[in-house]
């Protein structure tokens, strides 16, 4: 399938289904297809994020999530439309910069989301914007840090030491003007210090998340043994979070073959940020709908986390603050790959 026809799909799908609804004010692609020519391959385990403008509040629900129309995976989300109100908004935004700084957008009733567009795209690359972003990244992670509640059930310990961990692979990627992928954020990284010649730094990002020396086979059990909690929490959840379709039939290939793919190919250290993140998010489900599965299918999942030298809540504080400890060095390793940027200017 050619990434043409999915963009046809989703915009058919916002025409269809979103502009009609009331608050809509237009709607614009995302995530890592958006830098892909029309007649590129969509790789099997992509799906197209797809962004509905709504006039609703920031505490509206984040959107549908994925479904398939036309033969297509899109993931629908909502963007309050207060997030979008100047561009200083967007560009000083490392996510919705990047969804900005090309013009991907696919229904815009007011002509107004086209403006903003064109002006994030005359900013993107200025070195003022590009600092800022860098500097959001870098607060986010320290957020996420500061939020860490050695008394909360074990998966939501661990999402928020992932999260804060797995962020620091966002850092390399927003200096170089890169697209903050989710899931293959490693890569990614990995790609962009090969680029700069910084590779040695690489495994600090790795050892940051407790990943740099597991085994290929280490990985593979890891993936099996989550496919099985994924199947069983996409079978009897019923509690709606943000997360939900990530969690469901459709979204199999991505969690699963979309890893066992990495892992089969020699990648499986750059697969482990989106398997852990996919099995606390399975515990979440499980904890709420289902508690005796919750507690039957834990040693698996502890077993990944003792593989991560994540055994229990100082494990998580230790692994915090090291985190930490590394955000001096990641903040000049970013000043280096800017500094080495010719795209950026200003």
């Amino acid at each position: 399938m050619r990434v043409g026809y999915a963009r046809a799909a989703a915009a058919d799908w916002v025409s269809r289904h979103a502009q009609d609804q009331p608050g809509f004010r237009g709607a614009y692609l995302s995530g890592s297809t958006i830098s892909l020519p029309d007649d590129a391959e969509l790789p099997a385990t992509s799906d197209v994020d797809v962004l509905v403008v709504s006039a609703a509040s920031q505490d509206a629900p984040t959107g549908l999530g994925k479904l398939r129309y036309r033969g297509v995976l899109l993931d629908i989300g909502t963007v309050p439309e207060d997030r979008l109100r100047t561009p200083e908004q967007v560009l000083g935004s490392y996510r919705l910069a990047a969804s900005f700084h090309t013009d991907r957008i696919i229904a815009d009733p007011t002509g107004r989301l086209r403006r903003l567009q064109a002006a994030v795209a005359a900013g993107f690359a200025r070195r003022h914007w590009v600092g800022r972003r860098c500097d959001e990244a870098v607060r986010i992670i320290e957020d996420r840090l500061a939020g860490l509640e050695p008394t909360a059930p074990s998966h939501q310990q661990v999402t928020g030491w992932l999260l804060a961990a797995g962020g620091t692979a966002h850092l390399p990627l927003v200096a170089a003007l890169r697209n903050p992928t989710v899931r293959l954020r490693y890569l990614a990284a990995r790609e962009v210090l090969a680029d700069y010649r910084l590779d040695r730094h690489y495994r600090t990002l790795l050892e940051l998340l407790n990943c740099a020396d597991l085994s290929r086979d280490t990985v593979a059990r890891q993936l099996d043994d989550l496919s099985r909690t994924f199947d069983a929490a996409a079978a009897v959840a019923r509690t709606r979070f943000a997360f939900s379709s990530d969690i469901a039939p459709p979204a199999r290939h991505i969690a699963i073959d979309g890893s066992r793919q990495l892992i089969e190919r020699g990648d499986h250290r750059e697969a482990v940020f989106w398997i852990v993140a996919t099995y606390a998010r399975c515990h979440a489900i499980l904890a709420v709908d289902a508690p005796d599965l919750h507690q039957q299918l834990a040693p698996p999942f502890q077993a990944t986390m003792v593989d991560l030298g994540i055994g229990s809540p100082a494990d998580i504080e230790r692994g915090a603050g090291l985190v930490r400890d590394a955000l001096p060095a990641l903040r000049q390793l970013t000043a280096r790959i800017m500094s080495g940027n010719p795209e950026i200017v200003g």
